[in-house]
């Protein structure tokens, strides 16, 4: 066997004195280009671009580790994300990265220099996913179908762009999947004791600690953090309480009262899968109120609160039957609007607004309590109540009950990681259309999310499971 040994300006000397035809000079480049080690060539042999994303499969709180290789060395690139929401709309995010000497990108590593953020986030393709242009107004990503997965489409581009220019050179792409459900988690629709819910099962046969999961005034069944929940070995119980057409009276207002709350407690208390003294009752927004009161009630013994801004009592005041409540006027006075007509409902869940008799007797809780509070919520006053509950709890002797998670810049929804933020949305179309301030920024809420989430399961490990 010939080693080649020979070097370029030896080849350029000998095709200029004609030693060798100039017509082979390419062939014999070409057959040299493995062996002349200090050659660079822009030819069908450069190994393609490689990017991944791993895991392919993961739950919605899992982070993915997203790297570009085989990239030409400190060259910009654009990285992509596009997935559409249950209801068929488009979402995208993208940033601006340069590889390094190797011509790697690696987003745990790297900074952002641009696009939907900036800096090193691993996450930012994910929580940094907004409506694409065009898109309908209002959007809010909400998982309606938990038994199938968010599929996040991920390209990697050539130069500085935006994904709309559609002019960009696509070097590779990937595809991974985003869970709320783990495999063998169960799922099944409650309809019992006049109870509507979704109740969602770990794998195995348990007895498992439980977790009753109560959402806003959007009303509906929102089924996607209990999902989460049972991924993480916890029987989750999603209870509708208004606008569900399953739920007796008319879909605007609250028909039920605290007997339907105990129903849905005892309904865990009683499931043969369930640790009947390990269950703990998490609130969001009015679902805080509802959490607080249930924990204040007499047969009910949660072995701990999560709070997340939310107030400490109602402007909707208690009708005559079971405490009931219907519409009233009366809180309509504190509703602020901002230039686009976008309503706050800051004022109105103030603690000196609510209707008195409606406040819960805080000093009465029993068990650990956890308040999560978005600095930036627009649409309740968090940071008020939780004062209010933190000053009660002291003067009763127990401050060692309440922990109190509190993010600037985050706004009122705060949810698992790795969602985005929506600032404001759509919240409700009759009798007309009707667009509510959320708040929070987009980096500093998505820290909020990471971090609380983490803190939330911790605390559910050492009060449910301990």
């Amino acid at each position: 066997m010939v080693r080649a040994h020979v070097s370029l300006t030896t080849i350029r000397q000998l095709v200029e004195t004609k030693m060798i035809p100039r017509i082979s000079i390419h062939r014999s480049l070409t057959c040299l280009h493995h062996a002349v080690g200090g050659v660079r060539w822009k030819s069908s042999f450069r190994q393609a671009p490689i990017f991944t994303a791993t895991p392919a499969r993961a739950l919605i709180d899992e982070q993915v580790s997203i790297k570009g290789s085989f990239l030409p060395p400190r060259c910009p690139v654009t990285v992509c994300a596009q997935m559409h929401s249950d209801e068929g709309d488009l979402w995208e995010a993208f940033a601006h990265y340069n590889t390094d000497a190797d011509g790697t990108v690696n987003l745990a590593r790297d900074h952002s220099v641009g696009g939907s953020y900036l800096g090193c986030e691993p996450m930012g393709l994910f929580w940094g996913l907004q409506p694409a242009p065009g898109a309908r107004e209002g959007l809010r990503l909400k998982k309606k179908d938990v038994e199938t997965p968010y599929v996040v489409q991920m390209s990697l581009l050539e130069g500085h762009v935006t994904p709309s220019e559609r002019q960009s050179t696509e070097l590779a792409a990937v595809a991974t999947e985003r869970w709320y459900m783990a495999p063998g988690v169960q799922r099944k629709e409650i309809r019992q004791d006049g109870v509507v819910g979704t109740m969602f099962l770990p794998p195995g046969p348990g007895p498992f600690p439980a977790i009753l999961d109560l959402w806003g005034m959007g009303g509906g069944l929102v089924e996607y953090r209990s999902a989460l929940f049972a991924s993480r070995g916890y029987v989750s119980l999603s209870l509708a309480y208004f606008n569900h057409r399953d739920l007796p009276g008319p879909l605007n207002r609250i028909s039920v009262g605290d007997s339907y709350f105990k129903s849905a407690f005892k309904l865990l208390q009683d499931h043969p899968q369930v640790c009947g003294n390990r269950i703990g009752i998490i609130g969001l927004s009015y679902g805080v109120y509802l959490t607080l009161r249930m924990a204040t009630q007499v047969d009910v013994n949660p072995s701990c609160l999560i709070c997340i801004n939310g107030p400490i009592g109602t402007n909707v005041k208690p009708s005559d039957a079971d405490d009931e409540t219907e519409p009233t006027d009366s809180g309509l006075k504190y509703w602020t609007y901002d230039d686009q007509g976008y309503v706050s409902f800051r004022e109105i869940s103030l603690p000196a607004n609510l209707i008195p008799e409606t406040k819960v007797k805080l000093e009465n809780i029993t068990c650990p309590l956890m308040y999560i509070v978005g600095e930036d919520d627009l649409s309740a006053s968090s940071i008020e109540n939780a004062d209010v509950i933190e000053e009660t709890l002291k003067a009763a002797g127990k401050s060692q009950l309440f922990t109190r998670l509190s993010y600037p810049g985050a706004g009122h929804l705060i949810e698992p990681p790795y969602a985005p933020n929506s600032r404001a949305a759509l919240w409700c179309i009759k009798p007309r259309k009707m667009f509510t301030l959320w708040g929070g920024h987009p980096a500093p809420h998505a820290a909020a999310q990471e971090d609380s989430w983490k803190r939330v399961l911790d605390f559910m490990e050492n009060n449910l499971r301990r």
